[in-house]
């Protein structure tokens, strides 16, 4: 049986990943504690995360073992939890609590991992990684968390810069604390009548 892949991703209004700027602060400073609760929940169901590369090594950088003291509790589950490290470039020895490094075709990678796991799949971030997956047909889900900022200025990595075209089912949306929404779609390829 086939589990469900999630790409997870925080963005602004205008679609980037995040900002080039210290002064917006972490969420873009509009984490409020609906938001809050609702990411700690998120993680407290079992599942397995799906990394890259480089958001791993970001993720080692803010949630490593020097900072796990310091963590907000978001963050403190997501470290808690069993990952998978797509890269050709790390090696085995990842000072994170149960994380094991995959090399080869991504696309190949996540397609056996669907069929070989006994818990759901959740990626957060990994940009580049997700939008090859989604052109794959691996993706069930795009769970967009939109902040109301636009980053015009200070915006990096644009979320679907240069992703296929999809068209998106909504299946769920939730507003916390009267700013920030998050929406869950069914992605299918753009004229693909085979998945829907």
């Amino acid at each position: 049986m086939t589990v469900t892949y999630t790409f997870d991703v925080y963005s602004s209004l205008d679609g980037f990943a995040s900002y080039d700027n210290a002064d917006w602060g972490p969420y873009w400073g509009k984490q409020g504690p609906e938001f809050l609760e609702r990411r700690v929940a998120l993680y407290g169901e079992a599942q397995r995360m799906v990394f890259g590369a480089n958001t791993f090594r970001q993720l080692m950088e803010m949630i490593g073992p020097s900072k796990v003291a310091s963590l907000d509790p978001e963050l403190e589950r997501m470290r808690s939890m069993p990952a998978t490290v797509l890269s050709a470039t790390l090696d085995g020895s990842l000072d994170w609590p149960d994380a094991t490094v995959a090399t080869g075709d991504a696309v190949e990678l996540i397609a056996r991992l669907k069929e070989e796991s006994d818990v759901p799949l959740r990626s957060h971030g990994s940009l580049s990684l997700n939008r090859a997956l989604m052109a794959a047909g691996l993706v069930d889900r795009v769970q967009v968390t939109v902040f109301p900022v636009i980053a015009g200025q200070t915006g990096v990595e644009p979320v679907f810069e240069d992703a296929a075209d999809f068209d998106l089912e909504l299946l769920e949306s939730r507003t916390f604390d009267n700013r920030t929404q998050e929406l869950t779609y069914c992605p299918a390829l753009h004229g693909d009548v085979t998945r829907k």
